[in-house]
């Protein structure tokens, strides 16, 4: 019986009976009841302090007889000893077979965790490539590529507009070169001609004027 029963019994009984005698009688009664619950509290504390391997080899080998320099004990004794130790080992055996399941399962959970991981990352990738990149003629490139691509077609484009834009104000300025000296030619050939009509003019008189101081001589 518990010691803590006991005294509640025994504060019980007391308060019942207010009587000097009585309260005598009942403690007569209840004390050797209480000294064997508290013995058998400490015997029960002292073979749980002695439960362990350990603890009850050593009661074992304290409880041998001597014989020179060895220790006897007891078949009964150390048949109890090996069935606890082959119960302790099982015991280990069972819970570290437990644990290993355990660390297998946890094992695959963190395998299948990682896993996980793994896909939403390439996930994660891909939409950040998709976001950050831009299609062009079916294929998916980056706007930094995109950009540099663009820029450089603008800078080729301005390069060759450029250049065409030259050749053509060097065309106008030899064309207009051209003109100016052809109309130059032109006034040139005008004055020749002009030149050459008086030129013909004059000598068509001078030779009617011989002509006529012949017909006279």
């Amino acid at each position: 019986m518990p010691i803590s029963t006991i005294l509640l019994l025994l504060h019980s009984l007391i308060k019942h009976y207010n009587k000097p005698e009585t309260m005598k009688k009942i403690l007569l009664l209840t004390f050797p009841l209480f000294l064997f619950a508290l013995s058998a509290t400490a015997q029960d504390s002292i073979q749980v302090r002695k439960n362990t391997l350990n603890d009850q080899m050593i009661d074992a080998f304290d409880k041998s007889n001597s014989y020179q320099e060895y220790k006897v004990i007891k078949k009964t004794q150390l048949a109890t000893l090996k069935r606890n130790i082959i119960d302790s080992v099982s015991t280990l055996e069972k819970k570290i077979n437990g644990q290993n399941s355990e660390l297998s399962l946890q094992k695959s959970e963190i395998d299948s965790l990682l896993q996980n991981l793994k896909s939403t990352q390439q996930n994660l990738s891909n939409s950040k490539e998709k976001e950050d990149g831009i299609k062009v003629f079916g294929i998916l490139t980056s706007k930094a590529t995109y950009n540099t691509l663009m820029w450089s077609i603008i800078i080729i484009l301005l390069f060759i507009s450029g250049f065409l834009f030259y050749r053509f104000l060097n065309s106008h300025k030899t064309t207009n070169a051209t003109q100016l000296k052809m109309a130059e030619m032109e006034i040139e050939l005008e004055d020749y001609r002009r030149n050459s009509l008086e030129r013909e003019q004059k000598l068509r008189r001078k030779l009617q004027d011989e002509i006529n101081k012949n017909r006279k001589a």
